[in-house]
């Protein structure tokens, strides 16, 4: 079997396993209504980035997936709330999301607004579970990901994204300082977690946050692209939304182009990091990395 069938085969089975395991967090308890609008956005759809790249990472130091499984269900459940509220008419004002009506467009706002406050509240509950991982790893992997969405990380990321103001002369800096904290932070913080429950090492560990810090931005860069370069039937939401929104973003700054050789610039930046991460089996990590930088969806 070549290495692109043995790479989706490992894909589809942590896919299978994240599912799962998103579907029993997300039984109906009190309030069923909140719990439907909930498992709505989470379950319907998804790439699993950011479970997965936990679950890779953990894995690629050599142990076994499996006590990282609620971590990366929590990033998922703090990345689709995230995507709840930018759907928002009060932020990108977008009504469909994964190919079907948004959270608020199917269920309205109040709602949409309560289910994702639920699923990044949910998500902490989750982290803090007792007994969960070794104490200090539990504490790093909460602090880990409370940076990551919190006024330090997403959220920041969502206000400069919005509001900042960007000078000419430095308009490359800032839009990459958009990306870092509004997609990068949640991605620096599922590889970092899946490096913490795996045991890594200092030097490990920085090799493997220099390789999440550019995928990052790589995959930012990609996003911009297809948003002004895809439809709604293979983005599975409103294409050229950046544009309607005059937003500031890398394929804005330097043309599209100029755009895509950024981002394979970042990518080998990242590649490069892990030759750096004294660790076996980077394979996967780098087939990673590589899909994202080159998905057309």
């Amino acid at each position: 079997m070549n290495e692109t069938l043995t790479f989706r085969s490992q894909i589809q089975s942590l896919q299978t396993r994240v599912d799962a395991a998103l579907q029993a967090y997300l039984q109906p308890r009190v309030a069923p209504q909140l719990w439907e609008a909930m498992a709505y956005s989470v379950l319907n759809g998804g790439k699993r980035i950011r479970p997965l790249l936990v679950l890779l990472t953990c894995e690629a130091l050599g142990q076994d997936a499996q006590p990282a499984l609620p971590a990366a269900c929590a990033l998922e459940l703090i990345h689709s709330y995230s995507l709840i509220h930018d759907d928002l008419p009060a932020l990108d004002n977008d009504d469909w999301r994964r190919g079907q009506p948004s959270n608020h467009a199917r269920f309205g706002e109040a709602l949409a607004i309560l289910s994702g406050d639920a699923l990044s509240s949910y998500a902490f509950e989750i982290l803090s579970l007792p007994g969960l991982l070794p104490a200090e790893t539990q504490l790093q992997v909460l602090h880990e990901i409370a940076l990551a969405s919190g006024p330090s990380g997403m959220c920041a990321g969502q206000v400069l994204d919005m509001f900042g103001e960007i000078a000419e002369s430095e308009k490359l800096q800032a839009i990459a300082q958009i990306y870092q904290l509004k997609t990068g932070r949640l991605i620096r913080a599922a590889v970092r977690c899946g490096a913490w429950i795996g045991g890594a090492n200092e030097s490990q560990m920085v090799a493997l946050t220099r390789y999440a810090e550019a995928l990052g931005l790589a995959f930012q860069i990609q996003d911009d692209i297809l948003d002004l370069t895809g439809s709604l039937d293979t983005l599975g939401k409103t294409p050229q939304k950046d544009l309607q929104q005059a937003k500031r973003t890398w394929p804005w700054a330097v043309g599209l182009d100029a755009a895509s050789q950024q981002a394979r610039q970042y990518l080998a930046e990242a590649l490069e990091a892990l030759q750096t991460a004294q660790i076996k089996e980077t394979q996967t990590l780098e087939a990673m990395a590589l899909y994202l930088v080159e998905r057309q969806a």
